[in-house]
């Protein structure tokens, strides 16, 4: 039996494809398809291939935006759009099933209101996947208590929502007239997990396990959507005052599809971005993670490796033989701390560690996000007259590479770096004939 990760660039975002069943009969998962300039140079060539194996249009059996962001969903809009354009007879791909949970179904509501208030505070191209300024996200940040430290984290990624709010209406368009099932095997509602939670069996000899979204928290961030609209209808506020009390951490974490994927023993957890707690809960809500820690095969490390909402504890409650970190540096990510709290965790039984782009490539990127923050760190200050400025950039005390290097860890001695010109696949079964 197949039962292969198979990991592609992403840039910034993830991009994933899983492969399982026998060689005569392969199934085929794709988890997100990265932001822009990922489509055409790393996922559609791969498709391509595929099909030329397995037949034009190539089947894919779930089709999963793991998170409503643009750096998970751009390349899967990207793909609908080029089949939407084609004659049925050229198109790419047909899609069993897509996972996709809108933001509007998370929230139950139409949220036209939070995206107006967007759209006017951002312009023309915000709600479209484009970020804010770091003028307008500075803006946003002075209506936040500097002691919030959760709410500044999360501010960020809860944006990025809100700025992609429109590209997942353009999905769902595309996939209806591509015919598209969503989310089929829930019967079209929402993808979330309780703790009634069953493993879903599928074809192939595979089983889903659905850990989050989780339903007690959705409910809860329904109540904060409407308390939201009830208190804008009351006072008249700025909108970088009405999306700094829109945006709050369970915006960012709620709406991550995390899933736990078997096949006969062997398993991989792939998390989106949620946040390392609420993979726990998940975890424990379904009966899955108890006193002992849970082992998988394959971690997907959540939210590109950010450190946000992560603690050594994740890892010591969930262990596993190969990490993935999907990143190349932008926004910091895969963060060093992320890392150290792995190291910590596992000690020498780290495993492999997977990262999308060279480590000094990473490093670079790092170092320019960590330089850009401490600007603008310093820009507040000298408005306010207080706040914390991080130190200088230190290679020693913040690089990847100088981190890998204390611990004996490189290429073939414990890392994996995924390659631009073949694949990269992590093969728990009989191996995928590429």
């Amino acid at each position: 039996m197949i039962f292969s990760l198979e990991v592609r660039r992403g840039r910034k975002g993830d991009c994933l494809l899983l492969h399982y069943g026998n060689k005569v009969d392969p199934g085929l998962f794709v988890i997100d398809g990265g932001p822009k300039n990922v489509f055409e140079p790393h996922l559609r060539p791969r498709l391509v291939r595929l099909a030329g194996k397995r037949g034009q249009p190539l089947t894919i059996d779930i089709m999963m935006v793991s998170h409503v962001d643009d750096d998970h969903i751009q390349g899967l809009l990207e793909l609908a759009a080029h089949d939407v354009k084609a004659d049925e007879s050229k198109r790419l791909v047909r899609v069993a099933s897509l996972w996709h949970n809108s933001f509007e179904n998370i929230v139950e509501d139409s949220v036209q209101h939070p995206l107006t208030v967007f759209s006017q505070f951002g312009g023309a191209s915000a709600g479209s996947g484009d970020q804010l300024s770091d003028e307008q996200i500075e803006e946003i940040e002075d209506h936040i208590h500097e002691n919030d430290e959760d709410r500044m984290e999360n501010l960020h990624s809860g944006l990025q929502i809100l700025a992609s709010i429109a590209q997942g209406d353009r999905l769902r368009s595309d996939a209806n007239k591509l015919e598209w099932p969503l989310n089929a095997e829930f019967e079209g509602a929402l993808i979330c997990a309780s703790e009634t939670s069953e493993p879903i069996p599928l074809l192939r000899g595979l089983t889903l396990t659905v850990v989050g979204p989780q339903k007690p928290e959705i409910d809860a961030l329904r109540k904060k959507h409407r308390d939201w609209l009830e208190e804008k209808a009351k006072k008249n506020k700025s909108g970088a005052a009405e999306l700094a009390a829109y945006v709050d951490p369970s915006v960012a974490n709620l709406s991550s599809i995390v899933v736990l994927v078997q096949a006969k023993k062997k398993k991989m957890l792939l998390t989106g971005d949620a946040r390392g707690d609420k993979i726990l809960k998940g975890l424990k809500d379904v009966g899955l993670l108890g006193k002992k820690p849970l082992h998988v095969d394959v971690l997907k490390v959540p939210h590109h490796g950010s450190a946000n909402n992560m603690e050594k504890g994740f890892f010591e409650q969930v262990t596993a033989d190969h990490y993935v970190f999907s990143g190349d540096g932008e926004h910091g990510n895969p963060e060093r701390e992320t890392i150290e709290m792995l190291l910590q965790a596992r000690g020498s039984d780290v495993g492999a560690i997977y990262l999308t782009y060279p480590v000094d490539h990473i490093d670079k990127e790092r170092e320019n996000d960590w330089n850009k923050e401490r600007a603008m760190a310093e820009s507040r200050r000298k408005k306010k007259g207080k706040g914390s400025v991080r130190d200088p950039w230190s290679f020693d005390k913040n690089s990847l590479s100088a981190l890998f290097a204390t611990h004996g860890i490189s290429p073939g001695k414990g890392l994996v770096i995924v390659s631009e010109d073949s694949d990269t696949i992590i093969d728990l079964m009989d191996p995928l004939e590429a």
